[in-house]
């Protein structure tokens, strides 16, 4: 009988019949409440689909405004003359992202058919074939997908900031959306990857753990930028012809850094709560935990760990330079952060405290050897997401909790070694760093150093001492001089001759 499970039609009858119902009677209404069943079981599965749909939107929206944040730290983080150039980076990472995610990165990704393999999706380019209710993917999963990718193109602008012509930007954004970054997500978060702990053959049997994407996002990002960065050289003036520190170049607007860093630490709460992408999920054996609780425990660990990163540096600075440097502090906040990504859904409270105390130390000892290399890097982004992405892959290998592991990928899955796990995760979280590493070494080096033969990766030295903001964006961010009788002198300087090097007219 449809609606009833075997068994369910004669259990209802004779609860009927027990009842006092004769026998014809009692079946006849437990065949009509079967029949209901169905209707019933729709509705509740349609609610249940709502709910998650509605959950996974408002957690996208969450990592979406982390952009704001992006470009209000990196706005900070910059000096004044090059402040509408980064500005317009971030939009493009999100605007070129967008289309290169849709025509190709989604489908490299996560695409499913029946030449599926182990490296790359076969399927959904261009989102063709969605919504797909075989592999549950909807629109809603796409668009939260899309602002994981572009977040890693946005670590990667702010590690080769005020000194990258503006073509450079749209090349390797769209190159790093549309294949470098996908090709990782399908090897970790995909069901046919074979790296990741979410694959059905895994990796030792067990499967690397990157939850919400030390690894996929934050090191792609960072070591893309590393190269970048180490490709296009120190800024002009960073260090002097004898390699001594140069001209101090810090940031213009402090209270940029901390607003983005505030912002970042708002939609972080969507970045890891929000890959659970379903909350209507019941634990085995229990109405009262679930996902549900699952995310509430993840948004305790991501906020712990920041703290804890945060609190460590402020202190660490101190001892070191003698000042309380607020800026210090935001980038060990979000160090904090970027680690306990990969953990944040399968450690206890008490552990995320130690993985931003580490994060903390990873970045501080990163920045001083980027200093004694000559490596300049404005926003710290190589070494922040980076360097705290990879100690985020390994403490999960050592502080993984097999009760949450179980609760959030299944069985068969490892723990970590500190909470009797053994060496088999640990082992996993070492290959990802190490794969993460060589795959974005083979493909975006290649990227910059074409980029930089062609002549199009560099501005020229006059360029960058003027200004991005003045030779490539018409005008600057700040006006102190508001007078009507025309632009500032500084800007009528970088008008030539020609009259269209930079987009002037005489």
């Amino acid at each position: 009988m449809a609606g009833c499970v075997d068994g369910d039609l004669g259990v209802l009858t004779g609860l009927l019949a027990a009842s006092g119902l004769n026998n014809a009677s009692s079946s006849q209404v437990g065949e009509m409440l079967c029949s209901k069943f169905d209707g019933v079981s729709a509705t509740l599965s349609s609610h249940t689909l709502a709910v998650d749909s509605i959950y996974l939107l408002f957690s996208t929206y969450l990592v979406f405004s982390m952009q704001i944040g992006f470009a209000m730290l990196c706005a900070g983080s910059v000096r004044a003359k090059n402040t509408m150039n980064i500005m317009m980076t971030n939009v493009l990472d999100a605007a070129a992202g967008g289309i290169s995610f849709y025509l190709f990165g989604f489908g490299f990704a996560f695409g499913r058919s029946a030449q599926s393999n182990r490296f790359i999706g076969s399927n959904f380019y261009a989102l063709k074939d969605m919504p797909s209710e075989v592999n549950g993917f909807d629109y809603s999963f796409f668009l939260f997908q899309w602002s994981f990718a572009i977040a890693a193109a946005g670590i990667t602008s702010g590690s080769i900031a005020e000194r990258t012509q503006f073509v450079a930007y749209l090349v390797y954004s769209s190159f790093l959306t549309g294949f470098v970054y996908p090709i990782v997500a399908h090897w970790v978060w995909s069901v046919d990857g074979w790296l990741g702990a979410a694959a059905t053959s895994r990796l030792f049997g067990v499967g690397a753990i990157d939850f919400a994407g030390s690894g996929v996002v934050h090191m792609v990002g960072g070591i893309a930028g590393l190269w970048g960065a180490y490709i296009e050289g120190p800024r002009l003036g960073k260090y002097t012809r004898d390699g001594k520190p140069g001209m101090d170049m810090k940031g213009h607007n402090a209270s940029l850094v901390v607003l983005g860093s505030f912002l970042l630490w708002f939609g972080w709460f969507g970045f890891n709560p929000g890959s659970y992408v379903k909350i209507v999920v019941p634990y085995e054996g229990s109405s009262f935990e679930g996902n549900w609780s699952g995310v509430g425990r993840t948004g305790v660990t991501t906020t712990l760990a920041g703290c804890a990163a945060a609190l460590t540096t402020l202190f660490a600075r101190r001892w070191f330079t003698g000042h309380w440097n607020v800026t210090d502090v935001c980038n060990g906040l979000l160090g904090g952060f970027a680690a306990i990504t990969a953990g944040c859904a399968v450690v206890e409270p008490w552990a995320a405290i130690i993985c931003g105390f580490g994060a903390a130390w990873v970045l501080m000892g990163f920045n001083y050897l980027a200093n004694k290399a000559k490596y300049d890097d404005p926003l710290e982004a190589a070494q922040l997401h980076g360097g705290c992405g990879a100690w985020g892959l390994l403490f999960t290998g050592l502080f993984a909790r097999e009760k949450y592991v179980l609760e959030g990928y299944g069985p068969g899955r490892g723990h970590g070694l500190f909470m009797g796990g053994g060496g088999r995760l640990l082992a996993a979280q070492l290959v990802e760093i190490l794969v993460v590493m060589g795959w974005v070494t083979v493909t975006m080096v290649p990227c910059f150093w074409f980029l930089n033969k062609s002549s199009l990766l560099r501005i020229s030295p006059e360029d960058e001492m003027e200004g991005m903001d003045l030779t490539s964006h018409g005008g600057q961010a700040y006006y102190i001089d508001e007078s009507p009788l025309g632009p500032p002198q500084s800007f009528a300087k970088t008008q030539t001759p020609e009259g269209s090097k930079h987009g002037f007219e005489n």
